[in-house]
């Protein structure tokens, strides 16, 4: 069985970091339900946050706590509210987060520079004519104009070029568009 896959360590990462989020807001969901019933609701929300952020750090450390700490517990009114209404607020935040978070120019930059790594012009392309609709850089008007060269789209790449030298890029050399 192989596991080969095509996939970068950056497009593994960007997979897998909503997940953790997603994850770690859960965790400290379930931290703040029992943490209420032990605790000041204070503290419960203190260490609540505290998972959220060192989710590896804390909640060890809290679930020692609760072990060695065997205290009664106490029923609270309204038992499941805050902590859904803490999970929504949480969860609609880092869904916020990753859908502006996937719609900056650094993202854009981001997923060109993968396409190019395999060669798919076309997605490349796509991507740095995002990012520029987000933000006129002479820079990325340059690597746009190289990867139209390598697609074969001479007239609208030495277009880009200009654009690229008149907002103050440097001379292009033979070299660089190869």
């Amino acid at each position: 069985m192989s596991l080969k896959t095509n996939m970068s360590a950056g497009e593994l990462f960007d997979l897998v970091m909503p997940a953790a989020y997603v994850a770690s807001a859960l965790l400290s969901t379930w931290v703040l339900a029992s943490a209420r019933k032990r605790f000041a609701l204070r503290y419960a929300f203190a260490i609540a946050l505290a998972t959220l952020l060192l989710p590896l750090v804390v909640f060890p450390l809290y679930l020692a706590v609760i072990i060695w700490r065997r205290t009664g517990t106490r029923t609270r009114r309204w038992h499941y509210s805050l902590p859904l209404l803490y999970a929504t607020i949480l969860l609609s935040a880092i869904g916020l987060f990753v859908y502006f978070d996937s719609r900056t120019v650094d993202a854009h930059l981001a997923r060109a520079a993968r396409a190019k790594l395999v060669d798919d012009h076309n997605t490349a392309i796509r991507e740095y004519r995002q990012a520029l609709a987000l933000e006129d850089n002479p820079h990325t008007h340059k690597l746009l104009a190289t990867e139209l060269a390598n697609a074969g789209q001479t007239d609208e790449a030495k277009a880009e070029f200009r654009l690229a030298q008149r907002g103050g890029e440097p001379q292009i050399n033979a070299d660089e568009r190869k």
